[in-house]
């Protein structure tokens, strides 16, 4: 059967972990200091699912329970653009956006973030340009997540590129599939 976008919503909540449990037991857990900028302000304009998603991941990143992953850090969670003299471009490079309309998830390891909007979506933010870039999306934070986990099983040898290849380009993400960024195209 096909795994479509639709099966991953509440992935957070249900199936999360499951997932890092079986594929990245003893992983080093993120840490950030408890004055981190907070999800809720966002949340709140959020769709219920994707409230509850990233209310989900927030509450593993703040007690220790989420495995080290997407340059998960201090620096890159919860990421202030404003106070760090960033602009924020939507993929159109006029609308500007604020950190109100955006929370930073981490990094890819080139100086880009990973940012969820106020729609769902999780976008990449290019640091060359201060825009983010519609063909680095993703439908929502469960789907992203769910993609990310993998890739990090595939990294810690838990999985294979093969074992998630399909499931891949079932969903269509362009974070995903997209060269050079997507995900996929990162574990080759």
């Amino acid at each position: 059967m096909t795994l479509t976008v639709a099966d991953l919503t509440g992935y957070v909540e249900r199936d999360l972990d499951a997932d890092l449990a079986r594929w990245l037991p003893g992983a080093s857990a993120v840490s950030v200091p408890a004055d981190t900028r907070p999800v809720a302000p966002l949340a709140a304009r959020m769709s219920p699912a994707d409230a509850a998603a990233l209310t989900g991941l927030d509450r593993r990143v703040r007690t220790g329970t989420f495995p080290q992953m997407l340059d998960m850090y201090d620096w890159s969670y919860g990421f202030d653009f404003e106070a760090n003299d960033c602009g924020i471009l939507d993929s159109d490079y006029e609308t500007e956006l604020t950190d109100d309309d955006v929370y930073a998830l981490g990094a890819d390891g080139d100086g880009n973030y990973y940012v969820v909007l106020e729609n769902g979506q999780v976008a990449v933010w290019f640091h060359e340009e201060e825009v983010l870039e519609a063909g680095t999306r993703f439908d929502n934070l469960d789907v992203f997540l769910w993609h990310v986990v993998r890739c990090a099983a595939v990294r810690a040898g838990a999985l294979t590129r093969a074992d998630v290849e399909d499931d891949f380009r079932a969903l269509a993400q362009d974070g995903a599939l997209a060269e050079p960024f997507g995900l996929l195209h990162r574990l080759k």
